[in-house]
């Protein structure tokens, strides 16, 4: 009949509860049976239908939203644009039922609201951010209940639960506050699905409840990657106009989540969102007659198939397109029969036929079109790696004179900005750029900025270019043949520096496939082992080889050096400060360790070891292992809260041990007292307990004791700070700079203390042990420099970003430490807390090589230059080959789950960078 008619609603009020992290085993496994006892026996016996919805990454909540709402696929960037979402603008389930005068409610997680703002008759947001509150959150939902039921005046209710992702941030999926939140969550269901049955009347439409989860919930208790723990939720459709259930309950059949929202559509009768890629879920609408079920999948079929179009100009050639043709045939030949009035066995038989084809159409459809979803702004990508290559390069032209005695390198600017290549540069690429902005037909980020912005990027492009020719040109004429000295060319590379080069090289090609990504911390791993037992070498030779040369030999070379070092400096020539450093390897003998020192330093690489092999227990990391059960698993489970508590307090007086050492005697107090509050806040939030308490009832946010921690560390940070002002303003004294920086390093490791999670804190504790024991047995006695030293101490960095069980998926990052001593969502804070305790281990070896460096200044002027130089170019060569890989790499199967969530790591991780960077230069002198 009239096909251009939406069919009319097959429900006539909808609520959809959606509980934020419901992971499908709290319905459908024994969580399920033990806590939600009314739920489970609506999905085993009553009129009901449940699936297990499949949520693609990233895994977070707007994102979600989205492909709930417009049943298409949210882009990756959605990560970051969750922190404060803008209105959506695609066709939307939401838009269409408010155009078609649907009255909707709303009541939950406020980024709905921001999501479709004024297109509910009545809302109560609640901020998702805030972890610490499990509660409150869920109890501003509730109220609302009762009054809401009685009502008639709205048409679609929505309510979206927080609590229980809250609690499995703060406390994981195994916690014992999981189920009492499930419990919570049954009686609500039970009180609405009772409410929407007594409403129905005999003439009226049936209602539906809907239950559904946006993501999972890792077994850490996060969420953003692509594990079956997070991408797997419930969903249930509840109505009496389904049949009752019978026989013994099978596992729920896949499906895709963005298949809800076609669904829905259909339920509410409404258009199908032009943009959605989901399939309808047939036994929903499985009551009806044949006749109404395939015009239901004509729709959707024709949705599709018109998306298809808009995106793939070779359509027709596409199976899905094809298979629909055929079905649509089908169906028309099925509805001449039906007109004959011919109800034999024919006319059933081809009718489940013509349903087949339908339902193996829209599969094929929406696969197709669920891979072409990314669109790539090659033009704006292209522009961003260009000025990321040519910095690159840039770094990598003055690497021989920036590590020389000087540490300078002096880019000539103004000649090739006056010179005719620049003008050229800057005219083709401004022409290039009207040319595309002007014949692009998607949209571009680049274009869309204003004409003045982009020209000054090409003027940036044309800079670079022109100072890099100018370099290279520089770099060639001062180019002269080498004076032959024996003590210079002797100096060769030693195995240190072949691993640290092999080791970075190898490093970098690994992030071209996806399994080295996924486990990079292996690779880390394996380089810090091989690093030891290269250091265990180099000592064995210092302590026993060497030393039979006795001290003649030393004396002799330092001549040699020292008139050589004349003579080149009366010909204005710079010799590395590298050679210096080699030269003093062989001098070292002399003053070399004596006693127990020297068994401790032959020891000590073999300690670092044992101290990594036991950090690797404590964290299962990356995606093939990270299920299999560590060391940290069994100290945070509830019968084990002694042995953590134990664990945690002798971490805490380690720590004290190990950083107080160099501080004031200020500063010591205000540290010991810092450490007791960090203590004092994990016993009141409930994850450790006091010797004297035996339960812990009275569980509280520890806001207070935080703030106390938060006072202390601000204190050490400041007088730290107060000693760095004075050593650059008043007097160039190295001491006071060095107590100084020591200061702000131990207000950071207070910090650190107090966001880690108590089982993590042995992993600062080793941090700081094999700093103290590098720094005294390994880099001064071996008289390391300051480029040998600064990779090491990135290489240690990285692998202590990953014993603190961090991974290159989104799930790992623990949101909870950003709302450490805060009683609302307050944005700033709540991003730099969460980061500074992500990226704590890198950060920590930065701000320790500082310290380092800043006391061998007296060996060599220039350590800090030769420092922050190493540490920008050994950061920015990964990034930059990665943008490539990446780039070339779009269009792979784990494009979304493995190499995006690297991507945003790297971005975030070269911002950190830039701020080291930027510390390093204001603190060194020259």
């Amino acid at each position: 009949s009239n096909w251009t008619k939406i069919p009319p609603p097959l429900f006539k009020k909808v609520v959809l509860v959606l509980i934020d992290a419901l992971r499908d085993d709290f319905v459908f496994g024994p969580k399920g049976k033990q806590f939600m006892p009314y739920t489970t026996q609506v999905v085993e016996k009553g009129t009901s239908h449940s699936f297990i919805a499949e949520a693609k990454p990233p895994t977070v909540t707007m994102p979600r939203i989205k492909a709930l709402m417009t049943g298409s696929i949210p882009g990756f960037i959605d990560v970051i644009v969750n922190l404060n979402s803008p209105a959506l603008l695609d066709d939307n389930l939401i838009w269409q039922a408010k155009t078609a005068g649907k009255r909707m409610i709303f009541y939950g997680d406020d980024t709905w609201v921001k999501l479709f703002p004024k297109h509910f008759v009545e809302y109560d947001g609640t901020t998702s951010f805030f972890v610490s509150d499990f509660t409150e959150v869920d109890d501003n939902v509730t109220r609302h209940l009762d009054r809401v039921l009685k009502r008639e005046d709205w048409d679609i209710l929505i309510l979206h639960y927080l609590g229980l992702d809250h609690i499995g941030h703060v406390t994981g999926p195994n916690s014992s506050l999981v189920g009492p939140k499930l419990h919570e969550m049954d009686n609500i269901l039970k009180k609405i699905h009772i409410s929407l049955l007594s409403k129905e009347g005999e003439a009226s439409l049936p209602n539906l409840l809907v239950v559904c989860g946006d993501h999972g919930m890792s077994e850490t208790g996060s969420h953003g990657g692509s594990s079956e723990e997070e991408v797997h939720t419930p969903l249930l459709f509840v109505s009496s106009a389904f049949e009752k259930r019978s026989g013994p309950f099978s596992q729920p059949e896949v499906v895709q989540q963005t298949d809800l929202a076609s669904t829905l559509a259909v339920g509410l009768g409404l258009p199908i969102s032009k943009n959605s890629v989901g399939n309808l879920i047939l036994p929903v609408v499985g009551g009806k007659t044949m006749r109404e079920q395939l015009r239901f999948l004509h729709l959707n079929g024709f949705q599709l198939s018109r998306l298809l179009q808009e995106n793939t100009p070779a359509y027709e050639k596409d199976p899905g397109y094809e298979h629909f043709k055929i079905a649509e045939k089908s169906h028309g030949n099925w509805i001449k029969l039906y007109l004959d009035g011919n109800n034999s066995e024919v006319l059933l038989n081809l009718g489940k036929k013509v349903l087949k084809q339908y339902l193996k159409a829209l599969k094929t459809l929406s696969s197709s079109l669920s891979k072409q979803v990314a669109q790539y702004d090659m033009y704006s990508m292209m522009v961003g790696t260009v000025i990321v290559l040519e910095v690159l390069f840039l770094l990598l032209l003055v690497t021989p004179k920036a590590l020389s005695s000087r540490a300078e390198f002096e880019v000539p600017l103004s000649p090739p900005l006056f010179s005719l290549l620049f003008y050229l540069m800057c005219l083709v690429l401004c022409a290039v750029h009207v040319i595309v902005c002007t014949s692009a037909e998607s949209l571009c980020y680049f274009c869309s900025m204003s004409w003045f912005t982009a020209a000054g990027v090409m003027v940036l492009i044309s800079a670079l270019l022109c100072g890099i020719l100018s370099a290279v040109g520089k770099a060639l004429g001062n180019s002269r043949p080498p004076v032959k000295n024996p003590v210079v060319s002797n100096s060769s590379w030693s195995e240190v520096d072949v691993l640290i080069l092999a080791g970075t090289i190898g490093h970098v090609l690994s992030l071209g496939a996806s399994s080295f990504i996924e486990e990079e911390h292996q690779t880390w791993y394996f380089l810090i082992n091989t690093l030891c037992l290269a250091l265990c070498q180099e000592l064995c030779r210092n302590h026993f080889i060497l030393k039979e040369g006795g001290s003649q030999h030393s004396i002799t070379l330092k001549q040699n050096f020292d008139n050589a070092k004349e003579t080149y400096e009366c010909k204005n020539i710079d010799i590395p400060a590298a050679d210096d450093a080699k030269l003093g390897k062989v001098t070292a003998s002399a003053e070399f360790l004596k006693g127990s020192d020297k068994w401790i330093s032959l020891a000590s690489p073999w300690i670092i070891l044992i101290c990594c092999r036991l950090l690797r227990s404590l964290n299962q990391t990356g995606v093939q292992w990270a299920h299999r059960p560590d060391f940290g698993h069994w100290l945070t489970s509830s019968e084990h809260k002694s042995e953590l508590s134990f664990l945690a307090a002798v971490s805490l007086v380690m720590i004290f041990i190990l950083v107080q050492r160099k501080c004031s005697l200020v500063s010591k107090i205000a540290m010991a007292l810092g450490l007791l509050g960090v203590y004092s806040y994990r016993a009141a939030i409930g994850n450790i307990i006091f010797p004297w308490q035996h339960d812990s009832k009275d569980i509280s946010k520890g806001v207070t004791e935080a703030r106390f921690v938060y006072v202390f560390v601000l204190g050490i940070v400041f007088t730290g700070t107060k000693d760095l002002l004075k050593s650059q303003v008043i007097s160039a004294d190295c001491s006071v700079k060095s107590t100084g920086l020591w200061e702000v390093y131990s207000g950071l490791v207070l910090l650190a203390a107090l966001l880690f999670r108590p089982h993590n804190l042995p992993v600062l504790v080793f941090c700081l042990l094999i700093q103290t024991m590098m720094t005294k047995y390994i880099w001064r006695p071996l008289k390391f420099d300051a480029a040998q030293t600064t990779i090491m101490h990135y290489w240690f960095g990285q692998a202590f970003f990953y014993f603190q069980g961090n991974s290159n998926g989104i799930a790992t990052v623990d949101v909870s430490a950003g709302f450490v001593g805060l009683d609302s969502y307050v944005e700033i804070p709540a991003i730099f807390l969460t980061a500074f305790a992500t990226y704590a281990g890198p950060l920590l070896w930065a701000i320790h090589l500082l310290c380092y460096l800043s006391s061998e200044v007296s060996r060599n002027s220039a350590a800090m230059g030769h420092g922050c130089f190493c540490y920008a170019l050994v950061r920015s060569v990964p990034v930059a080959v990665y943008i490539i890989l990446v780039t070339s790499l779009r269009h792979h199967l784990f494009i979304w789950s493995v190499f995006s969530p690297k991507l945003l790591y790297e971005g975030v991780h070269v911002f950190i960078t830039a701020a080291v960077c930027w510390f390093f230069t204001a603190m060194d002198q020259n």
